[in-house]
Parts: C-alpha cells; structure tokens; sequence
C-alpha cells in the first residue's frame, strides 16, 4: 500500500491506494515547515489521520508540500513522517513539483500554484529546471490568497472599501482593526489567515463586481509582473494553474494571461486526481 499526499499551507490532500487497487481520499490540515515544525506535525498527524488507516501496513509514502525546497525543509517534514509511518519509504517533494506532474506529465512547460501561496516554474517533463522564488508571505506571493487577503484586509481597515461590503465583512468576521492586528502580529500562521478571505470575496463578487474585478486584476497583474515575465520566452507556453484562487477566479486570470499574450492550459482546483495518475501510470518504474 502507498499514499500520495499532496500539501498545500492550508490544507494537505491525501489518497491512500490499498492492496486492492482501490483508491481512498481523506484530509488534514496543511504542514509548511516554514511556519509548522516536525513535532507539530507528528501531533497534528496522529490526531487527524483517520482510524482505518493502517500506517504499519504501508510501503511508501510520496508526500509534496509547500515550503519543502530546502534540505533543511525537507528533513523536517521526512523526520516527522517518519514518527508516523514507521515502515514506510519516505519520499518528499516541493508542491511545485507534485503541480508540474499533475499538470503536465511527461510534458514539458510552465506550471504555477496560486492558492494560500503563489509559486510557479519551467517543467522538462520530469523535473523543474527554473523556479523565480515567489519570496513568501513577507516578501512576496503575488496573485495568492495571501496577496489578495491583505489587500482585503487593507481596504476594510482604511475604510476603501464599499460600504455594503464593509458591512458585510463585519457580519461575517465581527473583527477590529486591533484583531487583525493581533492575527497577523501576535498569532501562528498569520498567511493562513490573510488567505482566508479570499473566500470572502469570491462569495460576494457578483454583488460587488466592479471592487472584486479590480482587487483579484490587481493581484493576478502583480503576479505577471514580478514573476510570470521574468521567465525566458514566457508567451511560447501555456498558463498551466494549480490551486484554489487561480481556479475559483480563473475568468479573471484568463483575462490578465490574454493581455499579457500568455494562453491558457489547465487550471484545476487541486492536483490530487492528476498526481495519483501520474505516479500510477507516468511515473519511472524502479
């Protein structure tokens, strides 16, 4: 038996394909070393994984997660997996990779993750051969959940934003200026929480389309300009988009990639399905 797990900051999808073939998908929350550490995750596994799941039993694990580009990163998550699945071959990978295979294949091109973060690469067909370093939360992340939430969060704060919205935002999140600053400086996993209302205003974007076009342009412009074309012949590929925000607003991105004479190729919402046919069926034997 082996499981793929595909882990984004937020969330981790996992697809355990049993002794008979059959494939079983479950989740748990996501595991970004940059922001969780090794014995957070073994916590959080053991508390989440779910109870039919027999880990002695397993022969490999191919866990991808976002912030596992570094050794240092890597031996984080691969000690901590290994806590858990004791018998297990442990495999893991940059989500950047676990994207580009989903998307991609055996196929050369260019692959990008826009959900609580943003990253994106060239592809050979088997490994990543440029990645410009989205820089992260901080720094960085144009076009992210993250991104946008902040924009959100700005607007809300300096009052720019409409004021049926604005009133809208306090029904939903009942949050004052000193709680958001509280959530961002004080509390864990502050990108988390930036992405989160990103959702916010995919739920509300058709009453209030004019401020939701602008804000999500924004960010997918800002994701065009600081990384997009930067790599060599970009417009010679195709948009190829993993991820939540890129797939929820994927009329919007669709429309920044066509002024920037990029075309469009597959944009899907999670790459589970695409990354378990790919180890099955693509993947090298051996």
């Amino acid at each position: 038996m082996i499981v793929i797990a595909d882990g984004g900051s937020t969330k981790t999808n996992w697809c355990l394909i049993n002794e008979a073939g059959r494939k079983i998908y479950f989740n748990t929350e996501g595991y970004n070393p940059y922001f969780s550490k090794g014995e957070y995750i073994v916590k959080s596994l053991n508390e989440s994984l779910p109870d039919h799941l027999e880990r002695e039993k397993l022969t490999g694990v191919y866990y991808y997660g976002a912030g596992c580009s570094t050794p240092g990163n890597v031996k984080i998550v691969a000690d901590a997996m290994k806590q858990v699945f004791t018998n297990a071959t442990i495999f893991v990978g940059h989500d950047l990779l676990a994207s580009s295979r989903a998307l991609l294949g055996n196929e050369p091109g260019f692959a990008a993750i826009l959900g609580t973060g943003t990253n994106s690469c060239l592809y050979d067909g088997t490994e990543i051969t440029m990645n410009i370093d989205s820089l992260g939360y901080f720094l960085g992340d144009e076009g992210s959940g993250s991104y946008i939430g902040k924009r959100i969060l700005s607007d809300y704060m300096k009052g720019y934003m409409p004021k049926g919205l604005r009133e809208a935002f306090y029904d939903n999140y009942a949050l004052t200026n000193e709680d958001i600053f509280d959530n961002i400086y004080n509390k864990p996993l502050p990108n988390r929480f930036c992405a989160s209302f990103s959702k916010f205003l995919y739920d509300f974007k058709d009453n209030y389309e004019d401020y939701a076009f602008s804000t999500i342009d924004y960010a997918f412009t800002a994701f065009f300009e600081a990384l997009v074309i930067h790599y060599p012949n970009y417009k010679d590929h195709k948009l190829n988009c993993v991820g939540s925000v890129g797939y929820s607003f994927r009329d919007i991105l669709s429309i920044v990639a066509d002024r920037y004479e990029m075309g469009v190729g597959k944009i899907i919402r999670s790459p589970i399905d695409d990354l378990v046919h790919y180890h099955l069926e693509l993947a090298p034997k051996g």
